[in-house]
């Protein structure tokens, strides 16, 4: 199996990583239908092959990866990456061929078996019978090799990608935010660059495990920040909700914090300060990991931990917009957006602005129109 069939075997086309059978399907292909520009079924599988074609040459590749398992105790991160696409379309019709032009390609969704997370938690038994289910007409000295948790699949098809273009963008939906884990994962892989992460986010996710759980949304960001070195390259922004004070997470962590009241007092000061220290510890560039939690709940309520007193969207349009003009963006991601829990249900305030964040990171990181 070649690199090509083994991306094609892992993923789904887009919107298409949630398994359905009735409940929910029409949507689901009709969303991929637009996404490929496609009149049946058939033709968006052909087009979703071609679009994995394409990541050698790509600017971009989009993945979706529609897993809620790392979360907390309120789901519905899983229909993010479906419902963000649709918010995009309804923003700009033109959509993918503006994606298009911009040489960003969608390469469809991780396929996600809900009740797993990460391959390191399961059983020889449960990959035997899970392989079985997910990769019936693979042979089996190949099947044997893949992966079958969400957060094992995306590793597996970043490191696939960047053996293939080292300097590709990745653009991540979410999904909880353990979901962030395996692109910061194979990026620590594939760079040889000093880069460093942005965390907008009410909390710190720097657990170094959570009921004894290594890979979940509280935890990736102790793992992204060990793989950095623990040098002040992991710099989170709006964090409110800590049982520990700043002091501690950057004494004993090494990483770097700018409290949400800091960033509502003094904004622009803020700004200059987050600016000026990505440039100090030396970052080349920086990947964008964006929990919709960071922003306050007034305008991101539909997550599983909204909290009040988090940061203004504007403000965020301009974090975004100076990093990626005086560092540079490598890519980003939108975490942590559940669409079930908007009313109207899918497309309210919260995936719309979840969806212009998405788009806003891919401007300035390709530093172009979109």
């Amino acid at each position: 199996m070649d690199w090509l069939d083994e991306l094609a075997t892992l993923l789904r086309p887009a919107g298409g990583g949630i398994h359905t059978v009735s409940t929910g399907r029409a949507a689901q292909e009709q969303l991929q239908r637009t996404l490929y520009g496609a009149g049946d079924m058939t033709e968006v599988r052909a087009n979703f092959r071609d679009q994995l074609s394409r990541i050698p040459a790509a600017k971009g590749v989009v993945l979706g990866i529609p897993s809620d398992v790392g979360a907390g105790f309120v789901r519905g991160a899983n229909f993010g990456p479906q419902v963000i696409r649709a918010a995009l379309l309804e923003a700009t019709p033109d959509w993918p061929q503006r994606a298009a032009a911009a040489s960003i390609i969608d390469i469809g969704d991780v396929f996600v078996v809900p009740q797993l997370l990460h391959d390191d938690m399961l059983s020889d038994a449960q990959k035997q019978a899970t392989r079985a289910a997910l990769y019936p007409d693979v042979e089996p000295a190949v099947r044997d090799r893949l992966p079958v948790s969400p957060l094992s699949i995306a590793e597996r098809v970043f490191d696939l990608i960047f053996a293939h273009n080292p300097r590709v963008a990745p653009f991540v939906i979410g999904g909880d935010h353990s979901t962030a884990w395996p692109v910061v994962a194979a990026l620590a892989r594939a760079r040889r660059d000093r880069w460093a992460i942005l965390q907008p986010d009410a909390h710190t996710d720097l657990l170094e495990s959570r009921l004894g759980v290594k890979y979940c949304f509280a935890t990736w960001s102790y793992h992204a920040n060990d793989l950095l070195g623990r040098d002040g390259r992991l710099v989170q922004v709006g964090t409110r909700a800590s049982g520990r004070d700043r002091t501690h997470w950057e004494s004993t962590l090494g990483v770097r914090q700018f409290w949400a009241r800091e960033c509502l007092d003094h904004p622009a000061r803020t700004l200059d300060a987050i600016v000026a220290h990505l440039r100090e510890v030396g970052a080349d560039a920086v990947y964008l990991s964006n929990d919709i939690d960071g922003t306050d709940e007034a305008h991101g309520d539909a997550t599983g931990t909204p909290e009040p007193g988090g940061l203004d969207p504007e403000w965020m349009v301009e974090l975004i917009r100076r990093v990626g003009a005086e560092v540079g963006l490598l890519g980003g991601d939108i975490m942590e957006v559940a669409p079930p829990l908007e009313i109207p249900r899918g497309l309210g305030r919260t995936t719309r602005l979840a969806a212009r964040y998405l788009r806003e990171t891919m401007a300035a990181t390709l530093q172009i129109a979109l």
